[in-house]
């Protein structure tokens, strides 16, 4: 038997929002002992990554690193971009969504997810202001 379910999440604008405190209360209201949970972010220009969430500075490295790979569409390095009628943050943050991902596969056992001691799942947020996320949640 599947089950379902969509989260919203709320950015404030880029880096990542940690949301796995929701996805276990789904996990664990399944009453599913093992499985295949997927989560999958229904937007282009944010993706979906599982990292460290015990050092808060591995958040802000990453946040750092990808501004630097991928700066903004108006930054002179962009000048190549022509999708640009969202905002010089939009392209960029379509160009570190494909570079990331937009679903994860967690398997469950025992009814839990089975990730490492220092994981999180996290909404990497690429647009320059807050937004409202969706996130779909599938266990079978």
């Amino acid at each position: 038997m599947a089950h379902q379910t969509i989260l919203s999440i709320h950015s404030n604008g880029p880096g990542l929002t940690e949301f796995t405190g929701p996805v276990e209360q789904f996990v664990s209201g399944c009453s599913l002992d093992r499985g295949l949970l997927t989560v999958f972010v229904r937007h282009t220009s944010c993706s979906l990554i599982i990292q460290e969430n015990a050092d808060p500075d591995v958040q802000t490295d990453l946040q750092d690193f990808f501004s630097r790979l991928v700066p903004a569409g108006d930054d002179p390095a962009m000048h190549w971009l022509r999708h640009t009628d969202e905002g010089p943050d939009d392209m960029p943050a379509h160009v570190k969504a494909a570079l990331t991902q937009t679903s994860l596969a967690i398997p469950i056992d025992r009814g839990r997810m089975l990730l490492g001691t220092w994981q999180g799942i996290y909404l990497f947020e690429h647009r320059t202001r807050p937004r409202h996320r969706e996130i779909v949640l599938h266990l079978q």
